[in-house]
């Protein structure tokens, strides 16, 4: 949307730390969760950048708003497999603490994006 470039967003950015960060961490994931919690933990974190890159492109204010509400319900569904990882035992209390961190930081850019074109 606009001039800007959707790599100048700062949600855009944030989440793909974020993604970043998810794919070092459920690489020490048993070999038994890959097909399953692994995928669906890859598959939400990579949902928050690329919906708003999707978004992004489609050039209307609407359609962006349309994917920043995707982009933010897989966020909160990534933080809901990152509880249950750490439930299972398979992250530390601190490595929860700081992807938990990490999504809420980009949750609020996120949300602050939303306001600032609604």
């Amino acid at each position: 949307m606009g001039e800007r470039h959707w790599k100048d967003l700062h949600a855009w950015q944030k989440s793909h730390v974020l993604l970043l960060n998810v794919y070092r961490l459920v690489a020490a994931f048993p070999k038994n969760e890959q097909y399953v919690l692994v995928d669906q933990i890859k598959r939400a974190a990579s949902s928050v950048p690329a919906n708003i890159v999707e978004g992004h492109s489609r050039n209307s204010r609407k359609e962006f708003l349309r994917f920043l509400y995707i982009s933010r319900g897989s966020l909160e569904e990534l933080r809901y497999f990152l509880l249950l990882s750490k439930d299972l035992g398979y992250i530390s209390e601190a490595q929860h603490e700081g992807c938990e961190k990490m999504c809420e930081q980009t949750s609020k850019i996120i949300n602050g994006l939303i306001k600032s074109i609604s």
